[in-house]
């Protein structure tokens, strides 16, 4: 299935969970999700089924000055 992340189009499996295991997100601190424009608690990304063509966006906090 595809879905969009962070604006690339990529093949993935439907779950959420799987696709930020894949990317090496899951262990992060910092990390938010959005899909489809709305943000997921990280206590949802286990459960969470994407759907095709959704658009997958993730950031990670910096530090800056």
């Amino acid at each position: 299935m595809f879905v969009y992340l962070n604006g690339t189009k990529k093949n993935f499996e439907p779950k959420l969970s799987l696709l930020l295991e894949k990317e090496n997100i899951l262990q992060k601190k910092g990390i938010a999700v959005a899909v489809n424009n709305v943000v997921v608690s990280k206590s949802a990304w286990s459960g969470f089924e994407l759907k095709e063509n959704d658009k997958v966006l993730i950031i990670q906090a910096s530090q800056g000055g």
